[in-house]
């Protein structure tokens, strides 16, 4: 199952990124995801294609506050949206990577990156349940609408918790579902590659990154997509002293990718 659901999602943004390289929005005209979620000054430091590509449900950057000289982890960083503005925030003396498993998505956000003439960028091909990146090696994991879509989300939690640097923090941006609703229930809302079916409830959110290792978590509600599914601006923190978490599965390997070499992936269900 887990490869399953690896090989839909990673079909379906591949064909998304087919898409913008041919001139198009993977986005339609749907003003409630994608690009109209960022600021007009936001979309002004991105390329074009960038912004085409824009698949978020949210903007983590509401919740982020990324500070110069911070070491950033997209996951699922899709065309390089929020790596680039995480590029821009963190400065020279920071570095903003992207993570992602889809080779069409590297492309295009590798394009991107050149395009903006972004430096203290990497980008590294892999899935979020098993991040390659050493541990306590990142300030802030930020992600826009992806985790929904991870198969094995408390691996993804454990892996969080492992790259980051005691007292590093998260900032995500996700759809999450009313506790009332059964898995059963958000299967038959929408599919697992429309961000729906994968949705975790409030509570099984907060228990995840809490089992995890991470404390003073916060779900916030950005917006009622409808059906008892909600646009959500997820925080929480690694404390300060904490170990590294329980490792998920094998362990990650060092980044094969040279520093400043290309881009990621970086987005979730702006297309229903």
């Amino acid at each position: 199952m887990t490869a399953e659901i690896h090989e839909i999602v990673r079909l379906h943004y591949a064909e998304a990124a087919r898409g913008v390289l041919e001139g198009r929005s993977c986005c339609g005209d749907d003003g409630n995801y994608g690009s109209e979620l960022y600021s007009a000054l936001e979309r002004e430091e991105l390329p074009d294609s960038a912004i085409l590509a824009s698949l978020g449900c949210g903007n983590p950057f509401m919740v982020a506050d990324l500070r110069e000289g911070e070491r950033v982890l997209d996951l699922g960083s899709g065309g390089g949206i929020d790596v680039l503005l995480s590029a821009r925030r963190v400065g020279p003396t920071g570095r903003a990577f992207g993570l992602d498993m889809t080779d069409e998505m590297l492309d295009l956000a590798r394009r991107n990156a050149t395009t903006a003439g972004a430096a203290n960028v990497e980008f590294l091909k892999g899935q979020i349940e098993a991040i390659p990146l050493p541990a306590g090696s990142i300030d802030v994991v930020i992600s826009n609408c992806v985790i929904n879509l991870a198969a094995d989300k408390p691996a993804v939690f454990r892996e969080i918790a492992r790259v980051l640097r005691p007292g590093g923090r998260i900032g995500i941006a996700d759809v999450v579902a009313d506790d009332s609703l059964t898995p059963e229930q958000r299967a038959r809302l929408g599919t697992y590659e429309g961000c729906v079916a994968g949705a975790l409830s409030f509570a099984e959110y907060t228990a995840g990154l809490t089992g995890a290792g991470l404390a003073d978590v916060s779900i916030t509600v950005s917006r009622d997509l409808g059906n008892g599914m909600f646009s959500a601006l997820v925080k929480a923190t690694k404390p300060a002293g904490a170990g590294e978490a329980a490792p998920a599965g094998a362990g990650a390997p060092e980044p094969a990718v040279a520093p400043g070499s290309g881009c990621g992936c970086g987005g979730g269900c702006g297309c229903r």
